[in-house]
């Protein structure tokens, strides 16, 4: 994976002048008549996201001056990365507020391609290194979001249950750490029923996977990841519509991947522990029906309502698993439901946590690092809404209302342990914007390595 980073940061390279909009005019005035009506001829006054490029006399680029607006952060610098034709670039002036490592992100996320089944157009442009810039902090977060990002792009076709099962083996392989998978109906000798259940019916076995890596001494941080392959809601079917881009099911399992990969990395000096529910939720004679009811690995009994609320069933096993070694901090991932678009839209994914400890430094890291997620309520009023009369719970709650709220609410009652956060993602950039080009994209990760390196760094 080739980063878009020059390894000399004294390279020659195109010099880049970032302006906010308000620093415009005394900028333009110290420079030539020729290039104040190159920028009048353009309309150009440092708009936000707007770019002009300066020709020279040969006809190469003399060099960039990128509008930031006067509200806008680093990730702006991202759109450089997706617009400039290739080349080799240096930042020469930005915002003072612009941190370096933080403009080197927001290049190698913008320079993001997925080219698996189509070759990109042109080469991805080259940053010099910004002075002073932590470049092995940038390069591990970059290569991580294109991780999520190509599990997450890559159709079902390709990313089933065994090539998931691949792609954590070689993420595992890379940093020293070990992956065992319990398969098939080797789920129920284990007692991993609600997996199993989800999964039966897929011409590839479920399974859950558990990355292991670090010293047995140090604070153990488990990472759990929803990985529903492709959703077709089971039984009870999605219409075409709702069905269309279930390939990214799976980009809780990517995020929970793509954040261990950070993790080792980085070599924090934590135990980490990743279980990934690894499953298809398909149509056959075997599928789970509505009406069943299933022993969870708890304890507990579900009552099936909704074959298609099979995200938090497979989550609820893996929770449990993943709070028997009693984590000191406890993080899982899931594309859990479509409440949460309609309540924040796709780029803002909430979070849930009863810690508010966990929930103040996750507000902040979101703040310091330009990575959205919003705190919504773990509502104790609603838990009512999934009993059931004849088992411990059902698998929903009122299904005309707060179905974010009912997904965590049902996943708190297979966690044991006091510091968990919950995030109900997206996954999925509907259209291109700066530092993200349009399809999967990882979300939370910034945020939640900021957290761990403040409490385990």
């Amino acid at each position: 994976m080739s980063l878009p980073f020059l390894a000399d940061a004294t390279a020659p390279a195109t010099p880049i002048h970032i302006l906010r909009t308000s620093e415009w005019g005394p900028w333009i005035e110290r420079h030539s008549e020729t290039l104040r009506r190159m920028a009048a001829a353009h309309d150009f006054q440092a708009q936000n996201g707007r770019m002009l490029v300066v020709p020279a006399t040969d006809g190469s680029i003399e060099r960039v001056v990128f509008g930031a607006g006067d509200k806008a952060n680093a990730q702006v610098v991202g759109a450089l990365a997706q617009h400039l034709p290739a080349g080799d670039y240096r930042i020469a002036f930005a915002p003072k507020e612009f941190a370096p490592t933080a403009m080197a992100i927001a290049w190698g996320l913008g320079a993001y391609a997925f080219d698996r089944y189509k070759k990109r157009k042109r080469p991805a442009p080259q940053l010099a290194p910004p002075e002073s810039a932590d470049m092995a902090e940038a390069a591990r977060i970059v290569r991580a979001s294109w991780l999520a990002r190509d599990l997450v792009n890559t159709p079902t076709n390709d990313m089933g249950p065994e090539a998931l099962h691949a792609a954590a083996q070689s993420v595992a392989d890379a940093h020293g750490a070990s992956l065992s998978a319990i398969v098939g109906d080797d789920l129920l000798t284990e007692n991993y029923p609600l997996i199993h259940a989800v999964g039966r019916a897929a011409a590839e076995a479920p399974r859950i996977l558990h990355l292991s890596w670090g010293d047995v001494g140090a604070p153990r941080v488990a990472l759990v990841g929803k990985g529903v392959t492709f959703d077709t809601g089971g039984l009870d079917i999605k219409p075409a519509a709702g069905m269309r881009m279930m390939k990214k099911d799976m980009g809780g399992a990517a995020h929970a991947l793509a954040l261990a990969q950070i993790i080792m990395d980085a070599k924090l000096p934590v135990k980490l522990d990743v279980f990934l529910a690894v499953v298809e939720n398909s149509i056959a004679g075997n599928a789970f029906r509505p009406g069943d009811i299933i022993k969870s690995r708890k304890g507990p009994t579900v009552e099936i309502d909704n074959t298609d609320a099979e995200g938090r069933l497979i989550l609820a096993d893996a929770l449990a698993r993943a709070c028997e070694d009693s984590p000191a901090l406890l993080l899982d991932f899931a594309t859990l439901t479509g409440a949460a678009r309609t309540a924040l839209g796709p780029d803002l994914p909430p979070f849930y946590t009863g810690d508010e400890t966990l929930a103040a430094e996750l507000a902040q890291a979101s703040a310091d690092t330009s990575d959205p997620i919003w705190r919504m309520p773990l509502w104790d009023a609603y838990e009512g809404e999934m009993d059931s009369p004849i088992a411990d719970m059902k698998n929903t709650g009122d299904g005309a209302f707060a179905g974010s709220i009912y997904g965590a609410l049902f996943l708190r009652r297979f966690v044991t342990v006091s510091a968990w956060a919950h995030f109900d993602i997206f996954a999925w950039a509907p259209k291109e914007k700066p530092a993200r080009p349009s399809g999967g994209e990882a979300q939370t990760l910034r945020a939640c390595w900021s957290v761990l390196k403040a409490r385990f760094g």
